[in-house]
């Protein structure tokens, strides 16, 4: 729950401006989380600044789609690849002409 955490709060409202008022305010990057849905809307609006995908060596068969249909093409640009020995690879992507973060700064 969001109460758990001292602090988050709960915005409302239009996404895209509530968004940018978060993105205006000093401190740390933004982490979304939620449903496909909620993610969908998010690429939609083009507010994503960056994707982290972790890649699993497993195939279920099944699931939602990780990308909506768009309008137009997003073009990534890959600035970051792990491998781990257990096969699974981070693969983090920047749309194309945005500068990536990570969380021991700017790529």
């Amino acid at each position: 729950m969001a109460g758990d955490w001292p602090e988050t709060r709960i915005a409302g409202g239009d996404t895209a401006e509530e968004i940018a008022k978060l993105k205006a305010e000093p401190g740390k990057d933004l982490v979304a989380a939620g449903g496909t849905a909620f993610m969908h809307s998010l690429i939609r609006l083009g507010v994503v600044d960056e994707y982290q995908l972790w890649v699993l060596p497993a195939v279920t068969g099944k699931g939602a789609p990780l990308f909506p249909e768009l309008d137009q093409v997003v073009n990534l640009r890959l600035v970051k690849s792990t491998a781990f020995p257990s096969g699974v690879l981070e693969l983090v992507y920047v749309p194309a002409g945005k500068e990536g973060r990570s969380s021991e700064g700017r790529w």
